[in-house]
């Protein structure tokens, strides 16, 4: 049965946060399409990944028998995610934004997981894995909106992802979720909640023609 790799970046626990809710929902429907399935669940809030060290770092491009104790133990841990990653059959992400950018245990994933020569280069190793990212935004930056030029959010994430990793990218984009806690957002409110629940409308088609599509 499939593999689904579950990543929750946001800081704000169950329905406080929107992508907790929406990345809840793709998961219930997998769930139901995969009742014997593998979740592998990361909540990188509550047990963050530690940021690159040196010895993190360098022991990638060290020959094992080179590296110092400190390299083998830092690399052991970058090489569990790294495992973990490509097991996966799909790739479940909620990438709140924060400050215009991805959460940075969010970011400390990635420089773990980002390694040349094995998951980045000519031949990723996790190439066409089917990845889903819910990028949750307080406000909107959609083409055409006044902050437009402040999303980098899915342009960082398409160019590692699918640029480096080789996932096969898809984004569910919940927006205007600041709307219900900022009186000056009042009159959004309409249009936060018909996002919110296109997202999570999104999420559980998504999940379905993902099930589908590995079930074929």
């Amino acid at each position: 049965m499939a593999t689904l790799l579950h990543i929750d970046s946001s800081v704000f626990p169950g329905e406080a946060s929107s992508s907790r809710s929406v990345t809840a929902a793709f998961r219930k429907t997998w769930e139901e399409q995969h009742p014997e399935g593998t979740v592998i669940y990361r909540d990188l809030a509550a047990a963050p990944v530690p940021h690159i060290t040196a010895d993190a770092w360098s022991a990638g491009y060290a020959a094992p028998a080179e590296r110092t104790p400190e390299q083998s133990a830092a690399f052991a841990a970058r090489m569990k995610l790294i495992e973990q990653l490509e097991e996966a059959d799909a790739v479940l992400i909620g990438a709140p934004m924060y400050n215009f950018s991805i959460p940075s245990t969010l970011k400390a994933w990635l420089d773990s997981v980002l390694l040349l020569g094995r998951t980045a280069g000519e031949t990723p190793s996790a190439q066409g894995t089917p990845a889903i990212v819910v990028a949750s935004r307080g406000g909107s930056y959609a083409p055409g909106t006044p902050r437009e030029g402040y999303e980098f959010v899915q342009n960082y994430l398409e160019a590692v992802l699918k640029g480096a990793l080789g996932l096969d990218l898809d984004f569910i984009v919940p927006e205007l979720t600041m709307a219900p806690r900022n009186p000056a957002m009042s009159e959004l409110v309409p249009l936060y909640e018909a996002s919110r629940n296109r997202a999570v409308e999104d999420a559980t088609t998504k999940a379905k023609e993902l099930a589908e599509r590995l079930a074929a």
